[in-house]
């Protein structure tokens, strides 16, 4: 069943969104700084190729103080757009009885949206 879910989400605008993802990381790589964060936009563009049947869990030391500090610079800068742009998508998709399951995949995300540092969907 998820492997429907993840085909219905990339053909009605997951893969437009990874996309998005993944080419915004490899324009942060093109500076020394943005590495770290390009690199996270990259992972959650992966990640949201194919969310169905996965969940968002803590990786070891994910509280380490580097990894605090990134997330509150992304949290800033990047990852409450992002967070508003999935809640936003998974309001829309509310609306519909059909687009429940795919809003949820959206609520799913917001995490991984704000806090990328020491976080993966697997």
């Amino acid at each position: 069943m998820s492997t429907l879910g993840n085909l219905i989400w990339l053909i009605f605008g997951g893969l437009i969104a990874a996309l998005g993802y993944i080419i915004a990381g490899l324009l942060l790589c093109l500076t020394i700084v943005g590495i770290p964060f390009g690199m996270q936009s990259v992972k959650i563009g992966v990640a949201s190729l194919a969310p169905f049947g996965k969940e968002v869990v803590e990786v070891e030391r994910a509280n380490s103080t580097l990894r605090v500090l990134f997330n509150i610079i992304w949290l800033v800068l990047f990852g409450w757009e992002i967070a508003l742009a999935h809640l936003i998508s998974a309001l829309v998709l509310f609306i519909t009885i059909i687009g429940i399951p795919f809003g949820k995949q959206h609520i799913k995300l917001i995490p991984l949206a704000l806090f990328p540092f020491g976080r993966e969907l697997r």
